[in-house]
This record gives C-alpha cells, sequence and structure tokens, in this order.
C-alpha cells in the first residue's frame, strides 16, 4: 500500500503550490504517527497513513473545497480496493472531508481527529512561511506588506486565544507552539517586523 502512494499519489503534490507540497504532506503523515503513538490511539495505521497522504490532493483544482475534492479521488482510486474494505474506505473519505480546521462541525471519527490535529503548523516559523507563501499564491501582485497584514488576520482567527483551531488530544509540542504564536500576536507591529525579517531570510537563501 505505501508503495502504490509513494510512486503514485506523491507525485501529485508537484501540482500543488509550496504551502500543501508534498513536504506537508509528509509532514502530517509524521505528525499523525506521533499523535497515535502520544495518546496510545487504538487505530488502523495503513487507514491514519492514507488519510494524510491523501488529504489534500485536490488542493490544485480548488483550495475552498480541497477536503471534497481530495476525499473523492480518493474513493475513485479503484486500487484502494485492495487494501482496504468499503467501509474502512468510507471511514478513509469522511476523515478527509473532515479535516478542516475551519469546519463547524466536529470530525465524525477518530481518524478525522487525527489528521486534523496532525494538519496544524506546530512552529512559529512554519507558520510566518506557509501564511505567506499561501498568500502569494492566491495574490501574486500583493506587496509583502500586504501579505504580512493578511498572515496576522488569518494567524489571529485561528490561533488566537479565541481561535477556531481545535484540540482533540493531548500534544506537548502543539500547546507549546500555540503559547509562543499567542505571545507573538499579542503586537501586531512586533509580529509583521518578525515575518518581515524571516522571508527576507528565506529570501537571500533562495529558500522560496
Amino acid at each position: 500500500m505505501k508503495d502504490y502512494i509513494v510512486e503514485y499519489i506523491f507525485p501529485e503534490y508537484d501540482k500543488n503550490e509550496p504551502a500543501h507540497s508534498i513536504s506537508h504532506i509528509k509532514y502530517v503523515i509524521d505528525r499523525s504517527f506521533e499523535l497515535v503513538k502520544e495518546n496510545e490511539l487504538d487505530v488502523n495505521l495503513n487507514m491514519v497513513y492514507t488519510i494524510a497522504a491523501y488529504h489534500d490532493i485536490g488542493h490544485h483544482i480548488d483550495s475552498k473545497t480541497h477536503e471534497i475534492i481530495s476525499a473523492d479521488i480518493m474513493f475513485k482510486d479503484k486500487n484502494l480496493k485492495k487494501f482496504f474494505t468499503d467501509e474502512e474506505r468510507q471511514i478513509i473519505k469522511q476523515a478527509i472531508e473532515d479535516h478542516r480546521a475551519s469546519s463547524k462541525e466536529e470530525p465524525r471519527s477518530i481518524y478525522g481527529k487525527i489528521v486534523s490535529s496532525a494538519d496544524r503548523n506546530n512552529t512559529v516559523k512554519a507558520c510566518l512561511r506557509r501564511t505567506y507563501t499561501y498568500g502569494k499564491k492566491l495574490d501574486p501582485n500583493a506587496t509583502d506588506e500586504e501579505l504580512f497584514l493578511r498572515a496576522y488576520d488569518v494567524l489571529s482567527k485561528k490561533f488566537g486565544e479565541d481561535g477556531y483551531a481545535k484540540f482533540y488530544f493531548k500534544d506537548k509540542i502543539y500547546e507549546e507552539f500555540l503559547k509562543e504564536l499567542r505571545e507573538l500576536l499579542k503586537n501586531k507591529e512586533n509580529y509583521i517586523e518578525t515575518q518581515r525579517q524571516y522571508i527576507k531570510k528565506l529570501k537571500k537563501e533562495n529558500k522560496i
């Protein structure tokens, strides 16, 4: 199963912008397994891997509905019938549909909660980079200062004291990250200057 996904599914992520590239997918896979281990969850690890591997595959088609598109691509992949029952495939589909942090409804299964939790950034630097590159993709003509302001607004709504990002499991790494990011978000000017200097550094190193 893993060989099939690595050979045929991973290359599809070359179509996505950097914030949702294969490096992000591998990150979500690793974080999913870390959450399973830390919380001693009794789950099917092949399902966990597959959910993380497919969860953003349709992002380049339409970012606003990518969770539905990605779930549909997975469900129509006949090769997965070799590895999962119809019931398991349905659970995988629902988990992908439910993974967005902005969703108003709680994921329908433990698998949806795992991928939703694993999909979150867990370092401030990752947030600074990801919000910038994704903002650039949405509006290529925006100035850096406009992108920094957008990023501040996005991160405040998602990770602020009353943000919509949800906790589903014990996660020490995420809790430490959230504390650090919230402290940075307390001062808009300080946040923007921090992102400005970090993006300047990444550009100088040709990393974005």
